[in-house]
């Protein structure tokens, strides 16, 4: 039995894709039952790789996705249209689909999913988060018997590339941004990456999965690397810390509210997460009664995300092998560990009632007694300090960090704005959160 694939897209993972199919041998032998039977692209001009044949071609997209002669759909085009209408329609005409688009299922996941249930179909999307990393499929079925208690990643290896080399190197931002563009790890417009857009597009996925709930991407909270300087670097180092742009999603055992966020991080040297470097992803997922687990390797690249393409599209063709609930003239039933079917929307919690440690630099007029007034103001509002450094001079002033406990969001800001209105204070120069 053959299964005929229908790939729009023939980038990067496109022709990832179409590697490991064209090249079936030391593979999975259901790789030998998938043929691409369609490829949309926008132009059939351009030169092409001699295993793509010329007729299998089309720039007419919509042809693809209404073929009856085709099983699967993979959507490798990125971007939100017409790659959801693209979805949508292959959902109509009750073919599978396969993604790799992380910011359409973040955005639309509500209106993809629910069109697949009610056709009976799959969307499977391993490739959206962590490339090649296998992390959605363990979710949904080898830790379907935890509580997922936190998912925490470093999922966007633009930023962890550039956060390592301001590390080993001490440059600024903005020179090892314009490196990175040059290198080819960074896009022209950065935008999606170091303003963390990326990174909440991937937890709000992982979360979603994690605690069975659809997740509204406005919620996420998101910040991105922009304002992490070498200063903030150098004293994370001092500290025992390294700086990371981590997505969490959380959930405390007594709450039903999740706590989902993006954001620079200390995070300290002995945590499995500080020496994930360069372009690598990882992701940390901790459950009841698991414990920790940690998936790591390249978020990105042909290679690594055309292997989570192909695993789906496997995944796929094995339960289109098996189901005879068809052949029997009964509806289709949807496997409920890879099915993304559950309608409710998971509760945020706001920010202001985040339990963190913080990490703050001031720039403070050398006055007697700045120290303990800044003191004073943390206690007042209940956030407690782990520890008061007062590291010298810079530009005149005196620089102090402080690293508190773990302390209440709200809290925390409250005391800062009492502590800018000081008039000892010149400046806030950078607060960071601490793992």
């Amino acid at each position: 039995m053959a299964f005929k694939v229908g790939l729009l897209g023939l980038g990067t993972v496109g022709l990832g894709t179409v590697e490991i199919l064209s090249d079936p041998a030391q593979r999975h032998p259901l790789v030998q039952e998938l043929v691409i039977h369609k490829v949309g692209v926008r132009s059939l001009d351009k030169p092409r790789d001699p295993r793509i044949p010329k007729e299998i071609l089309t720039t007419d997209l919509e042809s693809i996705v209404t073929d009856p002669d085709i099983d699967i759909v993979i959507e490798v085009m990125g971007g939100l249209e017409p790659a959801r209408s693209l979805m949508l329609k292959a959902i109509q005409h009750k073919k599978h689909v396969v993604t790799a688009n992380k910011a359409a299922i973040a955005k639309f996941g509500d209106e993809i999913f629910t069109a697949a249930t009610e056709a009976g179909v799959h969307v499977l999307l391993e490739a959206a988060v962590g490339g090649g990393i296998p992390v959605i499929a363990p979710i949904k079925q080898s830790l379907c018997s935890n509580r997922i208690r936190t998912v925490t990643g470093i999922i966007n290896g633009t930023t962890n590339y550039i956060l390592t080399r301001m590390q080993l190197e001490g440059g600024d931002f903005a020179e090892i941004l314009a490196d990175a563009q040059k290198l080819g790890y960074a896009e022209a417009d950065p935008t999606a990456d170091v303003d963390g857009l990326d990174a909440a597009d991937k937890i709000a996925i992982l979360a979603s999965l994690a605690f069975g709930g659809r997740i509204k991407l406005p919620e996420v909270y998101c910040e991105g690397i922009r304002h992490v300087s070498a200063i903030e670097i150098g004293y994370a180092e001092k500290l025992g810390f390294v700086i990371k742009l981590l997505a969490i999603a959380k959930r405390k055992a007594s709450e039903e509210e999740l706590e989902v966020r993006v954001h620079p991080t200390l995070v300290p040297k002995a945590h499995p997460l500080a020496s994930v470097n360069d372009v690598y992803n990882a992701i940390l997922i901790e459950g009841d009664p698991v414990g920790q687990v940690m998936f790591f390797g390249r978020g990105a690249g042909a290679g690594p995300t055309a292997s989570a393409v192909v695993a789906d599209v496997l995944n796929i063709a094995a339960l289109l092998k098996t189901d005879l609930s068809e052949l029997a003239g009964q509806p289709p039933i949807l496997d409920p560990l890879i099915a993304c079917a559950h309608q409710h929307y998971c509760a945020i919690a706001p920010m202001s009632d985040l339990y963190t440690r913080f990490y703050a630099r001031f720039l403070t007029r050398d006055y007697p007694g700045v120290i303990g007034k800044i003191g004073t103001c943390f206690g007042d509002h209940e956030v407690s300090l782990e520890s008061v450094v007062q590291a010298g001079f810079r530009d005149g002033a005196a620089e102090i960090v402080v690293v508190t406990h773990e302390v209440q969001e709200g809290n925390f800001r409250n005391a800062l704005k009492e502590i800018e209105e000081m008039k000892e204070i010149e400046k806030v120069a950078s607060v960071l959160r601490v793992l």
